[in-house]
């Protein structure tokens, strides 16, 4: 209880702030009206559904995915807002104590806010508020097909040329609109890939959330197969079962619906993909992730039946094990595929030129392809959405990479 009402008592000391800027810099009183009244609805929506809403516990409803987006958003206004203004405040009260000390007047008081800074609070602040809110309208289904061609002295022949499509952390809970999920399976599809590759969180918590989308899924379509491996939210660790059993049950529920859609669950084992004489080990890992993810995954196990000359494909869904145990491993992984961090569903990036997100702070390996010790890896930022109902900056991702033979020098 008390956080909330220091929660509250914070959120509408923003709003305070930010209804200063409107009035230095509105001349119009209704806006200040409009203000109020938007920001006490989108609290009054966040508190009803993160206290009474349905789907209690650690359970991120659409409802309340929503409720947060919106939040979110209007946060985002008002503490810029407020920097700047706050900045301006400093100045005045220095003014002001100035003025006194020197006598040019004879009682303290602060200088009148300046109108053209609070509209430039207003213009700068405006700026992430419509992006937030275009990312929750159309941000979060704005598909981009992204494709790499990568070169190993050591790809079998028969695998030159040899396509791959990657998808990751599908979050079919947070799915609200069929038609662009069926788009983008046909986006994937239209790549013609030879194998299809996903690398984990197929739902955000329960494996039911899968069902209204299973028939989309089950007709995406490799030549040589679909493959997946699990994610850390598939696991359902982020909900309160009534039972140890029920828990269990779910995650048998899920790994059946996977095989129903027609992926191969790997479950730290191999499989191999053979051309001719040559062959391609792939390799999946239950999820590995460190600062208190879960620990499935066992590299020793699954790569039991690879030979340490064979060229390897890794699936693990989480990069810090790329970094912890796969980089250090004894066996030499040509490319691991993971996804998990979302490119934060937020950040700035312009090929050539800049590539940011908050999550690099968290994660070395965000976003893209990165390469160490002659080993690759490539992080897809994501098919789907959790948390903040939307995308800025940072697209749904279908991955699509090229293997290729490096000619001889």
């Amino acid at each position: 209880m008390l956080r909330w009402i220091l929660f509250i008592a914070f959120y509408l000391f923003l709003g305070f702030y930010a209804l200063q800027a409107l009035k230095t810099g509105s001349r119009y009183p209704w806006v200040y009206y409009v203000f109020i009244a938007l920001s006490l609805l989108v609290l009054g929506n966040f508190v009803f559904q993160f206290t009474l809403g349905e789907e209690q516990g650690r359970v991120l409803s659409r409802a309340k995915s929503y409720a947060f987006g919106f939040l979110l958003t209007m946060i985002t206004f008002k503490l810029i807002t407020v920097i700047f203004l706050f900045s301006e405040d400093i100045f005045r009260l220095i003014t002001g104590i100035y003025q006194k000390l020197s006598g040019s007047t004879k009682d303290f008081t602060l200088p009148q806010r300046r109108r053209f800074l609070s509209l430039i609070a207003m213009g700068v602040a405006s700026v992430p508020f419509g992006a937030l809110l275009y990312g929750m309208y159309k941000g979060k289904y704005n598909f981009k097909v992204l494709k790499y061609t990568m070169e190993f002295d050591d790809l079998p022949v028969a695998f030159d040329g040899y396509q791959i499509t990657q998808i990751s952390d599908v979050h079919s809970g947070s799915f609200d609109n069929r038609e662009k999920i069926e788009y983008a399976i046909d986006l994937v599809n239209r790549q013609k890939s030879d194998v299809l590759l996903f690398t984990g969180d197929m739902v955000n918590n329960k494996a039911e959330e899968m069902y209204p989308w299973k028939d989309l899924f089950a007709k995406l379509e490799a030549k040589d197969g679909k493959f997946s491996v699990l994610g850390n939210h598939d696991y359902g660790d982020y909900v309160d079962w009534e039972t140890p059993e029920a828990k269990k049950a779910n995650l048998e529920d899920l790994k059946k619906l996977q095989q129903e859609i027609g992926f191969d669950l790997l479950l730290n084992e191999s499989r191999f993909l053979q051309i001719g004489k040559d062959r391609i080990a792939l390799i999946g890992v239950e999820n590995w992730g460190k600062g208190g993810f879960k620990k499935a995954g066992d590299l020793k196990k699954a790569k039991s039946a690879v030979d340490k000359r064979d060229f390897k494909i890794l699936m693990s869904h989480d990069p810090s094990h790329w970094e912890e145990e796969v980089v250090p491993d004894d066996y030499h992984y040509h490319l691991t595929l993971s996804g998990h961090t979302h490119g934060m569903q937020f950040g700035i990036e312009i090929p050539g030129w800049i590539k940011w997100s908050p999550v690099k702070w968290r994660y070395k390996q965000w976003a893209g392809i990165y390469e160490e010790l002659g080993q690759f890896i490539n992080v897809n930022r994501g098919f789907g959405f959790l948390g903040y109902p939307g995308r800025v900056g940072i697209w749904p991702e279908i991955t699509v990479i090229t293997l290729k033979k490096k000619p001889l020098t």
